[in-house]
């Protein structure tokens, strides 16, 4: 906005010879009020405006120009519009580049709004025009009032900076209502305080209320000055700041308005005293409160004080939610979240029980061990909702700094607390379910071990004082049930493994999975993909297939992105109008998602020689392995394909010691070693493959090669060899016996020390599998091998001992037929 101009007296008889309508265009205008013989210009950018202007430009050139009551509002309603302002003429006008008028305007006279006419296409408003009463005869105490008012511009011309020519104006002013509108509209008062003056019709009050204005200005001027001379004395070009805020400061209490920095540290008392602080913590925050007040409020040290006061007394230290001990309630809401994980649920409700029969226990520190997508991570939401506690999660993975867990110092700049204390903070109780995912793939460097640090945090002796970095206080943490996933247990450090309560969540089985996918996954993916159950329909059948031949995984994330690929698809026939219903049935799956992307290894065709079925675990679930060896003329070399690991190579080598030992008793030619080569092969080369379990397996492989007995196709096997043959117990039992039923094999060979881990198998799973427990590799030989005539003959011509012969005679018609392994579901050899 340029100048303001003012023409009183041409514009006075100007106004006379015009007549002015009762019904004009309606201009709204911002952050200025428009006085009687006031000109200047005014940009004009609003569509209604620029119709109302072109509207009296169309007219006679006079409009009405009203204040708002909030310059921010681009669209007025007439509430916030003030109803007293100045029918002006329009001057000048002049279209700009970016579709805004610029227009020049002179107040005429005022007027108030009796009452809109329309609002669209531009506010057309009826008027009542404000005449003044006029003044008889100057008396001499408005002659004395305007005066002073004259004297106050001229003092206060050389303190704020207002146009000079104010002065030689007022001069020549002789109306006091003239005059006080002059001043008022250089006085850059409130847009209140001017529509206040302007509402004023009678002239010498007017002009008291202005004299009134200049007193208080006068006086705000002189403080100004006052400050600025005091502050120039010690100012300097880093102390310029600090001027600014001791003007504003001056300038608040002579308003008598409310000193910010004392109401902050008020505020920071009253929070203080909120906050429940332990004594040690409260002693520590009055202490920092007391240095804050003596520090300069923009000094750097203040932030940082101020930043630590705020961690401070927004960490819950008394803030706790009240446990549902209501068992029942919380076993419904587990069972509701998560089919089966019994031994989770049940912990849980251990945990409940203790806690209804003791008041205040520790927490316990869980760690949740198995394959991706089985549900550890929402289980710990499930475990919250179950509780009524907060729930707050971190992922450790990838973390290498301990600062993460412990924080840094507050010398450090850009300093904060740890993760834990900032999830206790976001939890907002002190009681909180506190999840530590992947707490196996924190890794170690140069900047420290964060799982060193986490065991103060899982220690239920130390974590009630646990202290962070930054606070470098203790706080409380043993209200807090710590759960931690990982999906293996080895990467994770002895000490700290020792200070977790491990739960193993294994893979599900096809039908488990078939169970999840009806209650939880489909209904979820057809919420999210908008599609009914009208609308589509997988069929048993149908989801067999997805989970046998498109899902390879012991949990269940590709499953539910497969029943999402299949909704999906769904979807956009809904879209494109075709309403009829869907189902999805095993013939008609491959239309959905293509051709099947895993096909299950499947039990041989037939028995074979030097072949046997072997068992392993993996991070995704169980798999079965064929071990297949092979004999060539050679120099007793041992050849290991299928990318083995050490241990998987350590096994072989035990099985060929345990044939060579055992040559005699096998009926294997005792030199067989120096005449032949042996290549033991694991297919699947691509795989890395390593572990003990396969001992057994590469051991009957092997003897079946150089036995020529061919090895029972419908028999699988996992165990740990030694040098003298015994069968060692190992892990993964309830996988290996998923992947051997979903390959169709149906007994299983597993070491007798095994037998008490049957209970982790489901037992309609254990009810479609024969078991055979074996003590040592004459066992496993009785079982896995076939009866050869060839191998009695060599038997007959190596064992000259006829009691021998009878002996092992006797063996070999001792061996169990697998139809008694179908008789008998457990069978101790």
């Amino acid at each position: 906005m340029d100048e303001i101009q003012w023409t009183p007296e041409s514009q006075q008889a100007k106004g006379a010879k015009i007549e002015i309508p009762d019904v004009l265009p309606l201009l709204p205008i911002r952050d200025i009020v428009i006085y009687p013989f006031m000109m200047l210009p005014l940009f004009v950018g609003r569509d209604l405006s620029i119709r109302a202007v072109e509207e009296s430009l169309a007219r006679d050139r006079l409009i009405f120009l009203v204040a708002q009551k909030n310059a921010s509002e681009d669209n007025p309603n007439p509430d916030d519009i003030y109803r007293v302002g100045t029918v002006a003429s329009i001057m000048r006008m002049l279209k700009l580049a970016d579709g805004r008028i610029k227009i020049l305007v002179q107040g005429l006279i005022k007027g108030e709004i009796e009452n809109y006419l329309q609002q669209r296409p531009f506010c057309e408003v009826k008027i009542r025009k404000i005449v003044e009463p006029a003044l008889e005869e100057p008396s001499i105490e408005i002659g004395a009032l305007m005066r002073n008012v004259k004297e106050k511009i001229e003092q206060i011309l050389s303190l704020k900076n207002l146009p000079p020519e104010i002065v030689m104006v007022t001069d020549n002013v002789s109306d006091p209502g003239v005059l006080a509108d002059l001043v008022a509209s250089n006085l850059r008062l409130k847009i209140e305080e001017s529509q206040a003056v302007l509402e004023i019709v009678e002239p010498v009050t007017r002009l008291n209320k202005i004299n009134d204005l200049l007193t208080r200005e006068l006086e705000l001027s002189n403080m100004q000055a006052r400050i600025q001379n005091q502050a120039k004395e010690e100012m300097s070009k880093t102390q310029r700041d600090y001027f600014l805020r001791e003007q504003l400061k001056q300038i608040q209490q002579e308003l008598g308005e409310g000193d910010e920095r004392a109401e902050e540290i008020t505020e920071l008392k009253k929070q203080i005293e909120k906050a429940k602080m332990p004594g040690d913590a409260k002693r520590e925050a009055e202490k920092q409160l007391k240095r804050l007040e003596q520090m300069h409020p923009e000094s750097s040290e203040a932030a940082l004080v101020r930043t630590y006061l705020d961690w401070l007394v927004d960490l819950p230290w008394g803030k706790k939610t009240k446990d549902n001990l209501d068992l029942q309630k919380a076993k419904y809401v587990l069972d509701e979240d998560h089919y089966d994980l019994e031994k989770v649920k049940e912990r849980i409700l251990e945990y409940l029980a203790v806690n209804k029969l003791k008041k205040k226990i520790k927490g316990p520190i869980l760690c949740f061990v198995g394959p991706p997508g089985v549900g550890k991570t929402s289980l710990g939401k499930s475990i919250a909702r179950a509780l009524g506690r907060n729930f707050v999660r971190i992922s450790l993975g990838g973390i290498h700094d301990e600062a993460e867990i412990r924080g840094h110092r507050r010398t450090y700049v850009g300093a904060m607390p740890g993760r834990i204390i900032q999830g206790i903070k976001q939890a907002g109780s002190n009681n909180p379910v506190f999840m530590l995912d992947e707490i196996d793939k924190v890794g170690t460097d140069f900047r420290g071990d964060p799982s060193a640090a986490l065991l103060e945090v899982l220690d239920p002796e130390q974590n009630h004082a646990f202290s962070d970095h930054y606070l470098n206080l203790p706080f409380d943490l043993s209200n807090v049930l710590f759960i931690c996933t990982a999906n293996l247990l080895d990467p994770i450090p002895p000490a700290l493994k020792d200070r977790m309560e491990v739960l193993r969540l294994s893979g599900y089985t096809n039908e488990e999975k078939e169970e999840i996918a009806r209650t939880f996954l489909i209904p979820r993916q057809f919420g999210e993909n908008g599609v009914s159950k009208n609308d589509l329909e997988i069929s048993k059948d149908g989801l067999t297939r997805i989970i046998a031949q498109y899902t390879k995984e012991a949990g269940l994330r590709n499953l539910e992105r497969e029943i999402a690929s299949i909704c999906r698809k769904v979807a956009r026939k809904i879209a494109e109008g075709k309403k009829d219903p869907v189902r999805v049935t095993a013939r008609n799956l491959h239309l959905f998602l293509g051709p099947p992307q895993f096909i299950p290894e499947t039990e041989q065709e037939q028995d074979e020689v030097g072949v046997a079925t072997g068992l392993a675990w993996t991070s995704t679930g169980g798999e079965v392995l064929y071990v297949e060896a092979s004999l060539s003329k050679g120099r007793g070399n041992l050849t290991l394909t299928g990318q083995l690991g050490d241990v998987m190579k350590e096994s072989a080598q035990a099985a060929l010691s345990y044939a060579r030992s055992q040559a005699r008793k096998l009926g294997i030619e005792e030199e067989f070693y120096q005449k032949l080569d042996i290549h033991i092969h694991v297919p699947a080369g691509d795989i890395p493959k390593d572990g003990p379990s396969a001992g057994i397996t590469m051991a009957i492989a092997l003897i079946s090669a150089l036995t020529k007995r061919a090895v029972r196709r419908e028999v699988a096997m996992t165990g740990e060899i030694t040098l003298r043959g015994r069968v060692l117990p190992i892990g993964g039992l309830k996988e290996k016996c998923l992947a051997a039923y979903r390959a169709g094999i149906r007994a299983v060979v597993l070491p007798e020390r095994n037998q008490k881990d049957l209970e982790e198998i489901p037992k309609p799973l254990r009810r479609k599998l024969e078991f055979v427990f074996v003590k040592n590799m004459a066992d496993v030989l009785k079982v896995a091998l076939l009866r050869s005539a060839a191998s009695a003959d060599t038997l007959r011509r190596i064992h000259k001992d006829k009691k021998a012969a009878r002996k092992e005679k006797g063996a070999l018609k001792r061996e169990t037929p697998l139809e008694k392994l179908r008789r008998e579901r457990v069978v101790h050899v």
